[in-house]
């Protein structure tokens, strides 16, 4: 029987099917941070519980760090103890923990690819909703709650129903500026949020295909921003390229064993899904969004739709508007920023630092924008500041911050303030996301740096070089 790609990998971690139920799923990977897991390790030593496979488990702080002064005392009581939390309870269990000023800190869903914690055809879980970022290797990762964060660590088990599989084939030539940020944030508007609800979607095409790993993280990490349990992408040479030789990847003999089976790990030509998209990648532009979700978005240079046009309710659309400040029939470009953020999991890494600078080289930073660049990791920060993108920045007015989630969520201190805009290469722009009464509109790295540079709202094809275009 045919099967496709998700089925190949959930199926091979089933361990066991309770009929008219979930299945109960192996675990090959657990990520944990200091936010979720405190009262899962509560609940263990409620119950005296041990954790089962410490070695399959990996720590790192990221919601709750400062981007700035790592070296000094945490000042917020509330993350403080979380942090103090995730480094007793590792310590208790046997758990390695990559702490604040630890070298291999960062956000989890960077180091774990990073360090080849990520690898194809595994089953990954976290107590975080962008675990799906690291479908993009061809696994099965997905978030759980805290409750389920307690059941992996007592038992490497999962008791998960089989989600319904849908295809999103993309194909066609990217414009120029058009990055793998756009091609997700162009999905979820034309899905919306609830568009993949009950779902794991398989990402195939050309546009895929041709993608680095960095920009398949991007659009696997936004998978639940349209509803979805998660995303993956079928592994190539790219992958195989990407994952070897890295910390915790196979050796020798082993990593032979493991490419072989990589190399397995692909939908059957006949295959079925319940539910299968095509788009022309050719018609993508710049995206940014003008509302309250992640499927309130739209082509750069396009002017805010109708109500009329937006699924939801017209009483939903006009509140959303006026969270924002916006009206129906506005051009977005020339509009106010105040604020940028360039980071997270979704936008951290190295290639969208590279993006960013180049299109900010030779300029400045705007008087009007205060500019947050957060790398997702100390190998990132130490990329951008080798490659002499670090020197860019600094010549345009730019400074760099310290490895850490950010201002992505209002967990820590990098909150825009209540009334100012904010172009964020993050994942979420609901109400209060990145601080109380902050406006958030979602884009590009591209995009971030020409809000940057120019204050306002504007399309980065008008600014971009020929050699980047």
């Amino acid at each position: 029987m045919s099967s496709t790609l998700f089925d190949k990998v959930w199926d091979s971690h089933v361990i066991r099917k309770i009929e008219g139920g979930p299945s109960v799923v192996f675990i090959d990977r657990h990520l944990i941070h200091e936010v979720t897991s405190p009262v899962a390790f509560l609940g263990l030593k409620s119950r005296g519980i041990k954790v089962l496979y410490p070695e399959r488990t990996f720590a790192t702080a990221d919601h709750n760090t400062p981007t700035i002064n790592q070296h000094l005392p945490v000042q917020d009581p509330l993350s403080a103890n979380q942090l103090k939390a995730l480094e007793s309870n590792t310590a208790e269990y046997g758990i390695s923990h990559w702490g604040l000023g630890h070298q291999k800190n960062g956000i989890v869903h960077v180091v774990g690819p990073e360090y080849g914690i990520t690898q194809p055809g595994s089953t990954i879980v976290c107590g975080d909703s962008h675990t799906s970022t690291h479908g993009a290797f061809g696994a099965i990762a997905f978030g759980i709650g805290t409750s389920e964060v307690e059941m992996v660590l007592a038992s490497q088990c999962i008791m998960q129903p089989k989600p319904k599989k849908m295809r999103i084939n993309v194909n066609g030539k990217l414009g120029i500026g058009v990055t793998p940020k756009d091609v997700a944030l162009f999905i979820i508007s034309q899905l919306t949020t609830s568009g993949a609800t009950g779902y794991f979607v398989e990402y195939a095409g050309d546009v895929f295909e041709n993608m680095t790993m960095e920009g398949r993280m991007t659009v696997c990490n936004l998978s639940i921003e349209m509803g979805a349990r998660g995303g993956m992408i079928a592994p190539d040479e790219t992958t195989i390229n990407y994952v070897k030789g890295r910390e915790f990847s196979p050796k020798g003999e082993a990593w032979d064993k493991a490419e072989a089976y990589y190399r397995t790990l692909k939908t059957d030509a006949d295959a079925v899904f319940d539910k299968e998209y095509n788009f022309d990648g050719s018609t993508i532009e710049p995206m940014i969004t003008y509302g309250t979700n992640p499927g309130m978005g739209m082509g750069i240079s396009h002017d805010i739709p109708d109500a009329a046009h937006v699924e939801g309710g017209a009483a939903t659309y006009e509140k959303s508007l006026g969270y924002m400040g916006f009206h129906e029939g506005e051009h977005m470009i020339g509009k106010q920023v105040d604020y940028v953020f360039v980071g997270s999991c979704t936008n951290g890494r190295i290639e969208d630092f590279r993006a960013f600078a180049s299109l900010v080289k030779g300029r400045h930073k705007a008087d009007n924008v205060t500019a947050w660049l957060v790398p997702g990791s100390h190998i990132v920060e130490s990329q951008i500041k080798q490659e002499g993108i670090l020197d860019i920045l600094t010549e345009a007015g730019f400074t760099l911050r310290q490895p850490g989630c950010s201002a992505c969520l209002a967990m820590n201190d990098d909150k825009v303030p209540a009334g100012k805009y904010a172009v964020s290469t993050s994942n979420r722009n609901f109400e209060g996301r990145q601080g109380p009464g902050a406006r958030t509109m979602l884009a590009s790295p591209l995009v971030a740096a020409a809000a940057a540079v120019t204050g306002v709202v504007t399309d980065p094809r008008t600014l971009l070089t020929e050699e980047y275009a």
